[in-house]
């Protein structure tokens, strides 16, 4: 697959001149014709035609997303880098992308793949220093391509200062900054209630002292509390950290679970924690999520150059991922429907139909997505056993996807209908969903 001219690629960001113009053949000058006379009136201009309004880049943008650690190794120690990436600018920009998006990069224990930060303002030692970061951004812009950061906002790791200090004492402060409860049963030993972790099993885990944690995820990734105006203020200092240094949006992880429904009630049910439900659960998709999208499309506006948000919101219907991407909120939303959408016309049809209506009334455009890290890559899914079928089926579905209007994401490989590895040992794995 081959994203140049695929699409109408957006205005470059601002270059300095370089004084080139467009070689023009020398004409050999004509004498003005000889018009006839005629009887002269008083200039009277006509009403100037409305001035069609820019199209904002990330409208039909295409996207690349590159994770870090496995695509581009600058030191041989076989993980991937900051400075890899930057080596491979010239080859992204050849592409025709206008845009990279950056899996977390940030210090961590890497319990989640980077997406258990510990400082959101530093850059972890696998992948380089903040140096290397902000050369990464100045060359990007260089090659005319804008630079996207992932952001983790629901949970940090259980190794960041703050849940340091929470687990240390129950009397300190930043308790409050996270989802602490007690437990129920005589003594307390049953969890505060029936929420499961995406990852498997209970989606709380017990402290020395009693208290319960909520997690949605690993329990090294311990669940914010939004309600807590620090923790607001807070990751409005981080994104303005990496403003200032340069970066042009963010894709906002889990983006639909920062807000939990009053009282944190029980769902009922087992089976629950899947990303794509076909309900509002009360983790996950609560109205009260988008005064924080506001508030953070609020700080991005008072930056110049279109900066830009990405929701990873997985909803359960295309009418309330819609919501994400109202004109306060974000600027898109990954289309997860389309993602997990059978191989088929009908199958698709559906979802196109669907998701274009659904962003069409809120005045957004839909952001199409055919493979990302957290799924299987679509030559893959779409082969059902027979490897050739998968790349000519990948290979149609690219071509349907850069034909739809809207953004298009490309994970990395995928213009090279790469497959899914299926057959890594055991000892290899190091996903918390295994």
């Amino acid at each position: 697959m081959t994203v140049t001219g695929a699409r109408r690629r957006p205005a470059p960001l601002p270059r300095a001149a370089t004084g080139r113009h467009p070689r023009r053949t020398p004409r050999t000058p004509h004498p003005a014709p000889r018009t006839p006379q005629r009887e002269e009136r008083p200039f009277m201009p006509l009403d100037p035609a409305p001035r069609p309004l820019a199209r904002a880049w990330w409208r039909d943008a295409v996207i690349y997303q590159v994770y870090v650690r496995s695509f581009a190794d600058s030191d041989g120690d076989g993980i991937g880098d900051l400075r890899g990436v930057t080596s491979r600018l010239p080859y992204l920009a050849g592409l025709g992308v206008d845009a990279v998006w950056l899996t977390p990069f940030y210090a961590s224990p890497q319990a989640d793949g980077g997406y258990d930060v510990a400082d959101y303002r530093a850059v972890d030692p696998l992948f380089g220093d903040l140096a290397d970061a902000a050369a990464l951004i100045g060359a990007a812009h260089a090659h005319g391509l804008r630079v996207i950061v992932d952001v983790v906002p629901n949970h940090t790791s259980e190794l960041h200062p703050w849940f340091r200090a929470a687990r240390a004492s129950a009397a300190a402060p930043e308790r409050a900054y996270y989802v602490l409860r007690p437990g129920r049963g005589e003594h307390g030993e049953l969890p505060p209630n029936d929420w499961e972790s995406v990852f498997g099993g209970p989606a709380w885990t017990r402290l020395p002292d009693g208290a319960w944690y909520l997690h949605l995820f690993a329990p090294e990734q311990p669940d914010l509390n939004w309600e807590h105006p620090a923790v607001r203020a807070e990751f409005e200092d981080v994104l303005r950290f990496w403003l200032d240094l340069g970066v042009d949006g963010f894709r906002v992880d889990v983006a639909h679970g920062m807000v939990k429904a009053p009282g944190l009630p029980d769902v009922g049910r087992a089976g629950q924690a899947r990303m794509l439900n076909t309900e509002v659960l009360p983790f996950f998709d609560q109205d009260g999520v988008h005064e924080i999208h506001r508030s953070w499309r609020a700080l991005l506006d008072s930056y110049p150059g279109e900066r830009v948000e990405v929701a990873e919101a997985w909803a359960p219907t295309s009418e309330r991922l819609a919501l994400y991407v109202r004109a306060d909120e974000a600027h898109q939303a990954f289309n997860f429907q389309y993602v997990l959408a059978p191989w088929g016309a009908r199958a698709l049809r559906e979802v196109i139909d669907a998701s274009l209506a659904a962003t069409g009334a809120v005045g957004a455009t839909t952001t199409w997505v055919l493979s990302n890290h957290d799924v299987v890559r679509h030559t893959t899914r779409y082969a059902e056993g027979d490897p050739a079928r998968g790349l000519r089926r990948g290979r149609a579905a690219a071509l349907l996807t850069f034909a739809l209007p809207g953004s298009v994401y490309v994970y990395q490989g995928e213009e090279l209908g790469l497959p899914e590895v299926l057959d890594l040992p055991e000892e290899a794995r190091q996903d918390p969903a295994y």
